[in-house]
């Protein structure tokens, strides 16, 4: 007769084998066979009925689990001299788990019966279950400074390097933290500012030379005025928020939603889940959830968590840090779904149909758990074959489902045409002191596409929603290219042996056409490149003028209100809209959209030019030990005063001035946007292939000047040194005629 464990002895299986918590794995590993299994599957039940065990759709899981991010009150070290926690929101029935604090060095002293956030990181041992990192003590908020550091006969001070800044901090002997002279340092201020002297401060960080790579990020923040400091007024609003409660929220914690994000993310605001629709009437058809962080819960109209919200308008994201728009208390902790904790939320279940169409959709104020935190990579390794523990549970009943509603909105989105463009996307991989080790190019994986497609079927029954309930609401608006850029982008396809007709009225689907035609070919990402330049930029409006790329009538952002301001607007017009709260759209709200929608499209594009320029820079960084390498590329831009080169390897643009490319006059034609040597007859043309010598990486501005070597594998004729002045005036046609012989050449051969 097989023998049945105890429940002590299968909760201690769980506990050292939580990658195999499946009941065939506890069955395996006991010997369990036959009607045996019945008996476990008692126990099992008993166990989570006893709240030992929560069963998570296959498989089960120690109930006793803390979240990732906790408030934790210090008490005390030991006779060792190690610094322990508690958790302040242990809502479990054993024993409180007991917390080992891993302190740096730049953290401040610690006492018994202080209060911080800390990370935690599950590391059972005899002593303690969890490690954790402090992200700061609740209840306190020093100011902190970039500056530059100058040492004095005792100490020394900290020079701003914002601005806006008028005083110099002084830094005590014993607080320098080991900062040398002209050191780029972040500082926090130690006492209250007196009458007569100057704040003082000790070193936090030393970031060394203000040129490197690792300043490269704080110095955007300053320079683009991102602000990177909460009030302390908005930290305390943060640090009293409490979880919230069931009552008005419907119980969807039994909705086996996931999160999917990047392997990196800390943060979790959006979580889907997928079943077939029952309903006969709709045979292949699906459901699809999508259930968003609950921010308006906790940001309330009016309070200083949202003025500063509104202030910052977006998160910002650099390679080495993000500026959020909210507390660490909202953003990594109340406001992110984590894995097997309650949290509050918006979501939408919406009804497709075999074929992606969406057939109806209908929002809830619930409290959900996410039964699983996910990164892309893994979920599309379980989809390849090759799932990780973690994943194989979840395969039939969670991942399959989730494709295959993917594969439908497929159809649903060719049928549609939104803008196809094919832009890779970048990725800047840092060492620990902030250098830059490689750029590589991500991969688009179809677990980021059915993420982005769920969350755009999201948008728009929140916009469609809205509309239908004659509610106030920002719009996210994308209006179609210009005239003049679209004769831009024209002149560009011609020089390419492309065709983009004229005379009819655009539509996403021509511009695919051409992206279409430019596939595979040498001049693809050159026609990417043109089509995204031909784009008018998206922005937020309280008018609805649509999204042209998203061949989208009705358009809203509600689908990251951790990040987003505009979001947060959408879920208050929700909640106002469906009666769920006094939490909704405020009258202050209403009376000022207009206000609002130019202020987070201001903040939005302040954060997108200092990434731009953040970036820049550590490709600059980079690249700054390779001057004199040759690299290749292809001419990415032409204006009269330079090309431009975008680098192959990394995707940087790299410029040659005008005066370098040889000892001749070039004219500079803007409507084939070629230049034309006076004497060789030379024609540098948008699309080129091109090999150019690095001459010049200035980490500093971001800036790469490079020297032309070959064009089209063909070396660089130089034209006599005499020929300074501008060319005769038959040279400026037959630069012309030269342009248009070459574009039905070019054509010619791409058929």
């Amino acid at each position: 007769m097989t023998s049945i464990p105890s429940k002590s002895e299968i909760l201690e299986w769980i506990a050292q084998n939580p990658t195999k918590t499946a009941k065939r794995d506890i069955a395996k590993a006991f010997g369990i066979k036959g009607a045996a299994r019945i008996d476990l599957k008692r126990i099992l039940k008993e166990l989570e009925e006893a709240g030992k065990l929560t069963k998570r759709r296959s498989s089960y899981r120690d109930a006793e689990d803390l979240p990732p991010v906790s408030v934790l009150e210090i008490t005390g070290p030991d006779a060792d001299g190690d610094l322990y926690a508690r958790p302040l929101e242990w809502t479990g029935q054993g024993p409180e788990p007991v917390i080992l604090m891993m302190l740096r060095s730049s953290d401040p002293a610690l006492g018994q019966g202080d209060r911080i956030l800390g990370r935690l990181t599950v590391d059972k041992t005899e002593d303690h279950s969890h490690t954790a990192r402090m992200i700061r003590r609740i209840g306190t908020n020093p100011m902190r400074i970039l500056g530059v550091y100058r040492a004095g006969s005792e100490g020394g001070r900290v020079l701003p390097i914002d601005k806006g800044a008028d005083r110099q901090w002084v830094v005590p002997a014993g607080a320098t933290g080991g900062a040398k002279d002209g050191e780029l340092v972040e500082a926090e201020q130690t006492g209250p500012k007196g009458r007569m002297g100057l704040p003082k401060a000790r070193v936090m960080a030393r970031l060394g030379d203000p040129t490197e790579p690792r300043a490269v990020s704080l110095i955007a923040i300053h320079q683009h005025g991102i602000p990177d400091h909460f009030p302390d007024e908005v930290i305390a609003e943060a640090d009293a928020a409490k979880p919230a409660g069931l009552k008005d929220r419907e119980d969807l914690r039994d909705l086996p939603l996931i999160t999917i994000d990047p392997v990196d993310a800390r943060d979790r605001d959006d979580a889907c889940y997928v079943e077939p629709d029952p309903d006969p009437r709709n045979a292949g058809g699906f459901i699809i959830w999508v259930a968003i962080a609950d921010v308006a819960h906790y940001v309330r109209p009016g309070s200083a968590l949202d003025h500063e919200a509104r202030k910052r308008g977006n998160s910002t994201y650099f390679p080495d840090r993000v500026v959020p728009m909210l507390p660490d208390r909202l953003s990594g902790d109340l406001c992110s779904l984590h894995e097997g904790v309650e949290r509050a939320c918006i979501a939408v279940s919406m009804r497709i149909d075999a074929h992606g169409q969406k057939l109806s959709h209908q929002f809830h104020r619930g409290m959900m758990k996410s039964v699983a935190s996910l990164n892309y990579q893994q979920v599309q390794d379980g989809m390849d074959g090759a799932p990780d523990d973690k994943v194989a549970p979840l395969m039939d009943d969670i991942i399959r489902p989730i494709y295959a509603a993917y594969d439908a909105l497929t159809k649903a989105r060719a049928a549609r045409q939104p803008l196809d463009l094919d832009l890779p996307e970048r990725r800047i991989v840092l060492d620990e002191d902030g250098k830059v080790v490689s750029v590589n190019f991500k991969d688009r994986l179809d677990a980021h596409k059915l993420i982005e497609e769920f969350m755009v079927l999201a948008n728009v029954a929140a916009a469609e929603t809205l509309i239908e309930k004659k509610s106030p609401l920002l719009f996210r608006v994308h209006e179609e290219p210009s005239p003049e850029k679209l004769d831009a982008l024209r002149e560009v396809a011609v020089a390419s042996g492309l065709v983009l007709a004229k005379g009819q009225v655009l539509k996403t689907a021509h511009l695919n056409r051409l992206l279409a035609q430019a596939e595979g070919t040498d001049n693809d990402e050159l026609i990417n490149m043109a089509t995204l330049r031909s784009m008018t930029q998206a922005y937020y409006n309280p008018e609805n003028f649509g999204h042209f790329g998203l061949a989208l009538r009705a358009y809203a952002h509600f689908t990251s209100p951790i990040r987003r301001y505009s979001d947060l607007i959408v879920h208050r017009a929700l909640i106002a809209a469906h009666g769920w709260g006094k939490d909704g759209l405020s009258p202050w709200d209403i009376e000022h959209l207009s206000e609002t929608a130019q202020q987070i499209s201001d903040t939005e594009r302040r954060s997108m030019a200092a990434e731009r320029d953040t970036t820049d820079r550590y490709l600059a960084a980079f690249l700054s030990d390779r001057v004199g390498v040759e690299m290749t590329g292809r001419i990415s831009g032409i204006a009269k005063f330079g090309v431009f080169v975008k680098l192959d390897e990394t995707g940087a643009d790299g410029m040659i001035p005008i005066r370098t490319l040889g000892n001749e006059y070039f004219h500079y034609d803007p409507e084939t946007q070629t230049l034309m040597g006076a004497d060789t007859g030379m024609i540098v043309a948008l699309g080129q292939r091109a090999t150019v010598k690095l001459v010049e990486a200035s980490p500093v501005t971001g800036g790469l000047i490079v020297e032309l070597i070959r064009l089209d594998d063909r070396a660089v004729p130089r034209g006599p040194s005499k020929a300074r002045g501008k060319p005769p005036r038959r040279k400026v046609g037959s630069a012309k005629k030269k342009a248009a012989k070459t574009a039905r050449k070019v054509k010619r051969r791409r058929t």
